[in-house]
C-alpha cells in the first residue's frame, strides 16, 4: 500500500529521478508533446504545473526557481561555452501568456497503448493548446413554412 507517500521513486536515487523529471520537463516545454509511460506521464504532470504556475508569476524569484528546474542547453563558441535557455525562455513567454487566464490543467495525458519490449503502459504527455474563442453561430432568418392543410382547404 502507498498510504502517506508523496511520489512514485521508480527505483532510482533522488538525484536521479530529479535529473530525468528536470530532462522531462524542458523536451516537454520545448516540443509541446512527448511520449512516456503513463507513471512517468502522471508525474511529469506535476512537476510541469507547478513551473507553469511560476511563469505566470513573471518576477525574478519565479525565474530563478524555474531556471534551477529547467535543463540550458549549451553550445562553444571558441573556446567560451555559452548557454542558452530556450525552455526557460519559452516557458515565461509562450506558455505563461496562452495560460495566463487558466487555473491550473494545463497539461493533457493521452494512453497510447503498450510498449512491444516491456509491455508497459505508454502515454503522451502534452500542453495544451491555446483556448479558441466561441464562435458566434450565424443566425439565418427562417424561411416561413406553409401553413397546415386543413379539411377546407382540400
Amino acid at each position: 500500500m502507498r498510504h502517506q507517500r508523496k511520489s512514485r521513486r521508480f527505483g532510482r536515487t533522488t538525484s536521479h529521478r530529479l535529473a530525468m523529471f528536470r530532462n522531462m520537463v524542458t523536451s516537454l516545454f520545448l516540443h509541446e508533446r512527448i511520449l512516456t509511460t503513463l507513471e512517468r506521464a502522471k508525474e511529469l504532470r506535476r512537476v510541469a504545473e507547478r513551473l507553469v504556475t511560476l511563469g505566470k508569476r513573471q518576477d525574478l524569484a519565479a525565474r530563478r526557481l524555474a531556471s534551477s528546474r529547467l535543463r540550458s542547453s549549451g553550445h562553444k563558441e571558441g573556446k567560451r561555452m555559452v548557454q542558452e535557455e530556450t525552455a526557460l525562455r519559452k516557458l515565461f513567454s509562450t506558455l505563461a501568456t496562452r495560460y495566463e487566464k487558466r487555473m491550473g490543467g494545463y497539461t493533457r495525458i493521452i494512453k497510447a497503448g503498450r510498449r512491444l519490449g516491456d509491455n508497459a503502459d505508454m502515454a503522451y504527455i502534452e500542453m495544451l493548446p491555446e483556448e479558441r474563442k466561441p464562435v458566434a453561430k450565424k443566425t439565418k432568418k427562417s424561411a416561413k413554412r406553409p401553413a397546415k392543410k386543413t379539411d377546407s382547404d382540400k
